[in-house]
C-alpha cells in the first residue's frame, strides 16, 4: 500500500513531531481492511456459534437452512473437507503449546461460542438469515471457568512458551525474612478479565485466483503470520498463497494469532473453489482471546526505615484446556526493587474457555499492577513517601537474569521529572485529606516496565532513476505509526525529503518480518530499512566516485553524508554529487538492496534491556456518589531514542487510556453457572470514552541506549503499565478506601 507524505521542508526527520503519513488515507475512507476487499464471485459466510461452554454436539440439522435460496452451502465437522491433522501445522508463529484450537474439527466443544458451523451464501444478509435455522442438539456438562475454584488444580507449565521468561529461582530465603521482618504485609490482588475490543473485528477475505491459488486479506498484526498457517494447515505451496493487510483496525495483541475466521473462510473457499468472505460480529469477538484473570498475592516483609527484606509474588492464571497459555507476571517484582530474599512462582489453571491471548503489555499489565500497590502499601504503612520508598529500593541491576546490568535505565529522572511536573510535593499524604467542595481529591503514583526488544527482521529498499525511495516489509502497522517512522528513517538514510519515500508494509511478497507486538517493531524493522537504505547509499556512492571529474573520487563512504538528495563531502557541501545524477551517469534505473537486522547478541549477553516509567495520578471521587474521575495523568517515560514525538506520545496516550479502562471499567463478566460472559457488547462492557479522559502530559526522559544501532526502545506497552495501579493508589488517598480486585466501581468504594 503507498503511502505519502507533504514535506514540512526540514532535512531530518527522525527525532522530530510528524503527523502519519497513512492519516489522509484513513479520515477519507480510502484505506481498505480485510472485510471490505471484494471479487467477482465473493460468497460471504456466517458463523454460527455454541450455546454451551462446553460438553458435545449431540446432532445438528442444517435442512432448513439449506433450503434458503441463495444459500450456497452450510458446513459442519460433519461435512467439512479434511485438513491437516498434527498439531504442529496448527502452532502459529505466537502460540503457547498445547495442542491449538481447530473449528469444525469434531463435536466437541471447547468454550462459550465455539464455531459449530459456517453458513455461506451468496450475501451476507441471507448468510445471516440462514444460520439462525440451523438447528443444534448438545448434550451440556458443567464447566469450570473460575480460576479461584481451580486453585488446587494449579500447574507449572511443563513446556515454556518461547520468548517468555519463566520465574527465576528463588533466592535467599523469602519466607524465613518475611517472618524476621519488623512489617508484614500479604495481600491478594486480583484483575478482571479483559476483551481486546478493536474497532475492526476480525475478519478475511479470500479470493480465489484460480488453480489453487489464493490472495488472503486477514486482519493480523503479521500476515507472514497467517501465510505459514494457511499453507501448513492446508497444505498449500509458499507461493500459491498471498497474504495481505494494509491496514489493521486495532490489535493491541489480539491480531498476533491467526483466529477462526481464517480457518473457515480458507476451509469455504477451497472447498467451493470460490471466493469466501467472513466477518466476525461484536458478539463473536468474545468467543475470542482475552486478558487472563490471574489471582496473584504478594508478601513484603521490610525494615520499618521502607528497606525491603523479603518479597513473594505468586500468581495463578487461567488457561484453556488445549493449550498452556503463558505470560510473564511475577517476574517485573524482581526486576523492579533490590531485594535478598525473593520467591516468585507462576502457575496455570485449565479452564473451559478460550486460549487468553497477548494483551497490550501481556503479564505487565497484571503482575506491576499488584506488585505496585503493595509498595503503596507498605509506603503508608511506613511512613515514607511513595517516591522515596521506591528509590530506597531501587535496583541497578537485573536480579531475575543473575544480576546483569541494564543496558540503560533513567527510571530516576523519570520519578523525578514526573513529580515537578505533577507538583508531588504539594502532597498531603493523609487519606481523605484533600477535596473540593463534594469530591474528595486523591493523589498516587506507580512505576512501569517493560522488556525492549529487538527481532529478526529484513526490508527492502528501491532507488529509481527518478529519486523516488521505496521501502518496506511484511510487518503490521496496528496504527502506531509504523508507516511514518519507516519513512522518516528512510528519508533521513539517503537525505531524501518524506514526500520523495514510499513504505509498503503488510505483504508476503515483501522482506519477511515478525508479527508487530512486543514493542519489537521500530527496532526490528526501523533497523532494517536503516540497514537497506544505507546499502543502497554505498552503491550509489560507487557509483558517483566513477564519474568523470567525480567531487567524490577520492573520498572514503564514512565520510559522505546524505542531505537534500546528495551525498556530499562532511564539512564541503561543495563537493557533492546527487543520487540522480549518480545513477544517470551509471545508466542505471533503480539501485536495490535487502537487508536483514537482528539482535545485538554481545550487548545482550553483557545487558538486559527494559522501558521505564513513572505515572502519576490525580483522581476526584465524589463522596456522596463513589463515582470516580481520572483529573489529570502525567506519565515520564524512559525509552531510548524517540523517534517521532508526535505519534510516540500518541502511544502513551492510548496506553494510559486503556489503563484508566482498566481501573475503573473494563470487565468481561462471566456467569460462572453457564461458563458464558453475559456482557458481551460495548454497550455493557464498558470503555472510556471522551467525557472520561481529561489531561494526559507525557514526558520523554532523556535515554541513550545501545542495545540497537537506532538507539530505541518500544513504546506501544509502556503506557498502560502500572497507570491502573497508580489510578487505585489515587483512590486510597483520596477516599482511604484499598481496592485489590479492579476495576474500581462504585460498590466497592460506598
Amino acid at each position: 500500500m503507498t503511502q505519502t507524505f507533504s514535506s514540512t521542508g526540514r532535512d531530518t526527520y527522525v527525532g522530530s513531531a510528524r503527523s502519519r503519513v497513512d492519516g489522509p488515507a484513513k479520515v477519507t475512507g480510502l484505506a481498505k481492511y480485510a472485510g471490505e476487499f471484494t471479487a467477482p464471485d465473493l460468497a460471504h459466510g456466517y458463523v454460527v456459534s455454541s450455546a454451551i461452554a462446553c460438553g458435545k454436539i449431540t446432532s445438528i440439522d442444517t435442512s432448513a437452512a439449506e433450503a434458503v435460496p441463495g444459500v450456497v452451502r452450510v458446513i459442519t465437522h460433519e461435512n467439512r473437507e479434511r485438513t491437516a491433522w498434527r498439531d504442529k501445522n496448527y502452532q502459529d508463529a505466537v502460540a503457547p503449546p498445547g495442542s491449538p484450537f481447530r473449528a469444525l474439527y469434531d463435536n466437541k466443544i471447547h468454550f462459550s461460542g465455539q464455531p459449530v458451523a459456517l453458513v455461506v451464501a451468496e450475501d451476507f444478509e441471507t448468510a445471516r438469515y440462514a444460520a439462525t435455522l440451523v438447528s443444534v442438539s448438545y448434550e451440556a456438562q458443567t464447566p469450570l471457568t473460575d480460576p479461584a475454584q481451580a486453585r488446587e488444580f494449579g500447574y507449572v507449565p511443563p513446556v515454556k512458551r518461547s520468548g517468555i521468561k519463566p520465574p527465576p529461582k528463588p533466592w535467599g530465603d523469602a519466607e524465613g525474612a518475611y517472618e524476621r521482618s519488623a512489617i508484614k504485609l500479604r495481600q491478594d490482588y486480583r484483575l478482571a478479565i479483559e476483551h481486546h475490543n478493536p474497532m475492526e473485528p476480525h475478519a478475511s477475505t479470500v479470493v480465489y485466483e484460480g488453480d489453487g491459488k489464493y490472495t488472503v486479506y486477514d486482519k493480523i498484526q503479521g500476515v507472514s503470520n497467517s501465510h505459514g498457517y494457511i499453507t501448513a494447515v492446508f497444505g498449500l505451496k509458499k507461493d500459491d498463497v498471498r497474504v495481505l493487510n494494509p491496514y489493521l483496525g486495532g490489535g493491541f495483541g489480539l491480531g498476533l494469532r491467526p483466529q477462526y475466521q481464517l480457518f473457515l473462510a480458507m476451509l469455504a473457499a477451497q472447498d467451493l473453489e470460490r471466493s469466501v468472505r467472513v466477518v466476525l460480529t461484536r458478539d463473536q469477538m468474545w468467543s475470542l482471546s482475552y486478558r487472563p484473570d490471574a489471582l496473584q498475592t504478594i508478601s513484603l516483609g521490610a525494615d520499618k526505615d521502607g528497606t525491603l527484606r523479603s518479597l513473594r509474588h505468586d500468581a495463578l492464571s487461567g488457561t484453556s484446556r488445549y493449550e498452556d497459555y503463558q505470560e510473564v507476571v511475577v517476574n517485573w517484582s524482581g526486576v523492579l526493587y533490590k531485594c535478598d530474599n525473593v520467591a516468585l512462582t507462576y502457575k496455570l489453571a485449565q479452564l473451559d474457555t478460550a486460549t487468553p491471548s497477548d494483551m497490550r503489555a501481556p503479564g505487565a499489565t497484571t503482575g506491576v499492577f499488584a506488585i505496585e500497590i503493595a509498595m503503596d502499601e507498605l509506603a503508608y504503612e511506613t511512613g515514607i513517601d511513595p517516591v522515596t520508598l521506591r528509590l530506597r529500593n531501587f535496583s541497578d541491576t537485573d536480579a531475575t537474569a543473575d544480576g546483569k546490568p541494564f543496558g540503560s535505565k533513567e527510571l530516576k529522572s523519570c520519578f523525578a521529572q514526573g513529580a515537578e511536573r505533577f507538583g508531588w510535593e504539594r502532597r498531603d499524604p493523609t487519606p481523605r485529606s484533600m477535596r473540593e467542595g463534594r469530591e474528595l481529591v486523591g493523589w498516587g503514583m506507580a512505576t512501569g516496565v517493560w522488556e525492549s526488544m529487538m527481532m529478526q527482521s529484513s526490508a527492502h529498499a528501491i532507488l529509481t532513476a527518478d529519486g523516488k525511495l521505496e521501502v518496506g516489509n511484511s510487518t503490521g502497522d496496528l496504527g502506531t505509526g509504523t508507516y511514518t517512522i519507516l519513512t522518516q528513517i528512510a528519508a533521513d538514510t539517503l537525505g531524501l525529503t518524506m514526500e520523495d519515500v514510499t513504505t509498503k508494509l503488510g505483504d508476503t511478497r515483501l522482506p519477511e518480518a515478525p508479527v508487530a507486538g512486543g514493542s519489537w517493531t521500530a527496532a526490528s524493522s526501523g533497523t532494517a530499512v536503516m540497514k537497506a537504505c544505507r546499502n543502497v547509499g554505498e552503491q550509489v556512492f560507487r557509483m558517483a566516485r566513477q564519474m568523470e571529474n567525480s567531487p567524490l573520487a577520492n573520498v572514503e563512504f564514512d565520510r559522505v553524508a546524505f542531505t537534500n538528495g546528495r551525498m556530499e563531502v562532511a564539512g564541503d557541501p561543495s563537493r557533492s554529487v546527487s543520487l540522480v545524477e549518480a545513477l544517470k551517469a551509471a545508466g542505471v534505473e533503480k539501485v536495490e538492496a535487502t537487508e536483514t537486522a537482528g539482535p545485538d547478541k554481545d550487548f545482550n549477553d553483557a545487558y538486559e534491556a527494559y522501558t521505564h516509567s513513572a505515572v502519576f495520578v490525580e483522581v476526584k471521587v465524589d463522596e456522596d456518589l463513589g463515582q470516580v474521575r481520572v483529573t489529570r495523568v502525567v506519565s515520564a517515560i524512559a525509552a531510548g531514542k524517540i523517534l517521532n514525538l508526535k505519534t510516540a506520545r500518541s502511544q502513551i496516550l492510548g496506553g494510559v487510556v486503556m489503563g484508566i479502562g482498566s481501573a475503573l471499567e473494563e470487565e468481561s463478566m462471566m456467569d460462572h453457572r453457564i461458563g458464558r460472559f453475559v456482557n458481551h457488547n460495548l454497550g455493557e462492557y464498558h470503555v472510556p470514552v471522551n467525557a472520561d479522559v481529561y489531561d494526559i502530559d507525557v514526558i520523554f526522559v532523556e535515554e541513550e541506549d545501545k542495545a540497537n544501532a537506532l538507539g530505541v526502545k518500544g513504546l506501544g506497552e509502556i503506557g498502560i503499565v502500572g497507570t491502573a495501579a497508580a489510578i487505585s493508589n489515587a483512590v486510597f488517598h483520596a477516599t482511604g478506601k484499598r481496592v485489590r480486585n479492579l476495576p474500581i466501581t462504585v460498590d466497592k468504594l460506598l
